[in-house]
């Protein structure tokens, strides 16, 4: 009789409950690594915000109005400083030429020409009436410079007749001989008949035996 009855089945022991802690452990695991993710992220994304220097601040409006965004100061850096003061530097000079205003243009000094005294005697010559410096320039067959190079300490408007006298340059003194007419005497020291007459202030082609004629240079 007991060996017809149906046996007990033996009781398998239950697996789900270890299959539900290993689920409820693997997703609190999962909740801890995103949560550290997410921490990790935020604190990264906190260290680039304050590395970063504000472009701009951002202001609200008052009654809910439109944010407005100013642009934020930048800091200044030493390039910054020296290219501003050199700014300030170049605008004083700028100022200061302005209230100076143009300078004048210096001229050139010009030291004057040296004059070359001719060759030659030189002879005393005492101003008379009617004469003037250029005259007496021209009389002796010499430039006015000349004139005034060997006369150095007289003023050509100053001059006094019977007072001041003049140094003049001439090719020599001739003694008139027998036989000298104006002209061969003029042919021999190769200067014009005209200019003899001139320096000796003669008006006729006539010269005394003994007389001494200036020779004028040629």
């Amino acid at each position: 009789m007991e060996e017809n009855r149906n046996p007990r089945p033996v009781e398998e022991s239950s697996k789900l409950p270890t299959i539900t802690l290993f689920v409820l452990i693997a997703m609190v695991v999962a909740l801890l690594f995103v949560g550290w993710q997410s921490m990790k992220d935020d604190g990264a994304k906190e260290d680039e915000l304050v590395s970063k220097r504000p472009n701009s601040i951002e202001v609200s409006g008052q009654n809910g109005a439109d944010a407005v965004v100013i642009p934020a100061p930048l800091e200044e850096t030493g390039e910054d400083i020296v290219a501003k003061d050199e700014k300030k530097k170049v605008e004083k000079k700028e100022e200061l030429k302005k209230e100076e205003g143009p300078k004048k243009e210096e001229k050139p000094k010009t030291e004057p020409k040296k004059v070359e005294i001719p060759k030659g005697e030189t002879i005393s010559h005492t101003v008379q009436s009617g004469e003037t410096f250029y005259g007496i320039a021209n009389r002796y067959h010499i430039s006015k410079s000349t004139l005034q190079s060997l006369n150095p300490g007289v003023s050509q408007d100053g001059i006094k007749v019977g007072v001041t006298k003049l140094n003049v340059k001439i090719q020599t003194i001739h003694t008139v001989g027998a036989g000298d007419v104006l002209r061969v005497v003029a042919q021999k020291y190769g200067i014009s008949k005209q200019a003899l007459m001139d320096a000796n202030k003669k008006t006729k082609d006539l010269a005394e035996r003994g007389e001494k004629l200036i020779i004028p240079l040629k």
